[in-house]
């Protein structure tokens, strides 16, 4: 049974499929990042220098990640953010692959690989996301969620 605090919202399950699934559902691309941790090349990704207003979700289930006021320019060349969605949508454990001793990050929902979080972004938590671009997809925010979150304020 999975444990409670992994899920994103009460509403959804834990997804759960076996490698063989997983290869079947996922582009070899995303496979790689998303079950084998891999990562895109610097500067290479379609999200690193983007900056229009919507939602980032996880490629290989669709959870909501990140929202792109929370996406700040670091010069890494990778799309990094400063805080996720909320705190179920991100998953964390410690990678200390290539010698190095990190933080892997990844899906709430799905558990893939997302990338890494680092204590080098911008206040008000100084934290830097570090996503690879392939294991995300991005939802424009319509101009119908501009002027309804205009109208809130």
């Amino acid at each position: 049974m999975p444990e409670q605090n992994q899920s994103t919202s009460s509403d959804t399950n834990k997804i759960k499929l076996d490698d063989a699934s997983w290869k079947q559902k996922l582009d070899p691309e995303v496979y790689h990042i998303a079950r084998e941790k891999g990562t895109e090349r610097a500067f290479t990704g379609t999200y690193w220098n983007h900056f229009e207003s919507g939602t980032y979700h996880c490629k290989a289930c669709g959870n909501p990640l990140f929202k792109s006021d929370g996406k700040f320019e670091s010069s890494c060349g990778w799309p990094s953010f400063f805080e996720p969605i909320s705190e179920k949508s991100i998953l964390y454990a410690n990678d200390n692959t290539y010698g190095m001793q990190r933080t892997e990050v990844m899906c709430g929902k799905c558990d893939a690989h997302l990338g890494h979080v680092f204590d080098d972004g911008p206040p008000p938590t100084y934290k830097r996301y570090c996503i690879n671009s392939v294991i995300i997809d991005f939802e424009k925010r319509s101009d119908t969620d501009s002027t309804q979150e205009h109208h809130a304020k």
